[in-house]
């Protein structure tokens, strides 16, 4: 007898078990050989050609196939919270823009905590059910995974677009040995629309659905740990220290379906809508451990967003000059 014969856990409890714990978009997708090639392939080209920059763990061989994270999964619950609030950044070249996902409480800690019930109620429900979660903190391929899950479709700037929320949403993935009836995959409407293309300041997406981190500012703030920025990029940061969302601001998606997040650890911190570069340029460690409690941004340390608000500075009294 199989698991799927002794246990009776359908699909749509699963995702009325999801909704329940606050997630506000859940799929299901099926494991099987055939779906994994054409991802295959695409990743790969990708490395060769080295845009991943300094971001080793891209090329980690188990991104390939989601069986080394679990050998035994039959089915990817994907789920997905949405983040957005209607805040505004202030006009004006002395403020620092900080990313909208980094605003409020770090996701990880949120998301990580209702995936935990999520993946305890699953396995509460038989003996044998496998389950094991994950959100940025393993070798899964979340966007492709979503798609595959009929949640949204992956955009030409490679961020996953859903019909309900645009993309303003985290993802996060729950693995099972469970064969769970799959949703189908979502199509792709991006069609002939090229606004994030055109308007990313670096050209950093190549083309459509194609990113260069070595050309991004998202990456530079966030992941690039050298002592300076490239000189070729600081022309181009217009105040962004911590993230970029120029191409998600610009996506016609966006700017129809975003609606305020229900989630209130999401909502943001007072000081990080509109802090000023002059205060960041010198913001003390004992300070930034102030700020940023509980924060996505803790992934830039001090001295990474000192150097981000001191490259905008120099290059705003480079432009002057």
């Amino acid at each position: 007898m199989s698991l799927s014969e002794e246990i009776s856990v359908s699909s749509s409890q699963v995702k009325q078990e999801a909704r329940s714990l606050g997630f506000h978009l859940c799929g299901i997708a099926a494991v099987d050989d055939q779906a994994s090639s054409p991802t295959r392939e695409h990743l790969e080209a990708w490395l060769a050609l080295g845009y991943q920059a300094d971001m080793a763990w891209m090329d980690n061989p188990q991104r390939f196939d989601i069986r080394a994270c679990m050998p035994e999964v039959q089915s990817v619950i994907c789920v997905a919270l949405n983040y957005y609030t209607p805040h505004q950044r202030p006009q004006g070249s002395e403020y620092a823009k900080i990313s909208r996902y980094g605003w409020g409480r770090d996701y990880h800690k949120v998301m990580h905590k209702k995936l935990k019930a999520l993946t305890n109620w699953l396995s509460a429900q038989g003996e044998g059910i496998l389950a094991r979660y994950y959100a940025d903190t393993g070798p899964v391929q979340d966007k492709v995974w979503a798609q595959r899950a009929g949640m949204g479709w992956i955009a030409k700037n490679a961020n996953v677009i859903t019909r309900e929320y645009g993309s303003w949403v985290f993802l996060g993935e729950v693995l099972t040995n469970l064969p769970l009836t799959p949703d189908q995959p979502h199509t792709q409407h991006c069609g002939t629309c090229t606004r994030c293309l055109d308007a990313c300041p670096t050209g950093a997406i190549t083309k459509p659905f194609v990113v260069d981190a070595n050309r991004c500012i998202a990456y530079h703030t966030i992941e690039n740990r050298r002592q300076e920025l490239p000189e070729s990029l600081a022309p181009y940061l217009e105040g962004w220290v911590a993230g970029c969302d120029i191409c998600q601001d610009v996506c016609p998606w966006n700017q129809r379906f975003a609606q305020e997040t229900d989630v209130a650890e999401f909502q943001p911190y007072p000081w990080n809508v509109a802090p000023t570069l002059t205060e960041l340029a010198t913001l003390s460690d004992d300070e930034w451990n102030r700020r940023f409690p509980a924060s996505a941004l803790r992934r830039i340390k001090p001295e990474m967003l000192r150097r981000n608000a001191q490259a905008n500075l120099k290059a705003a009294q480079a432009s002057n000059q």
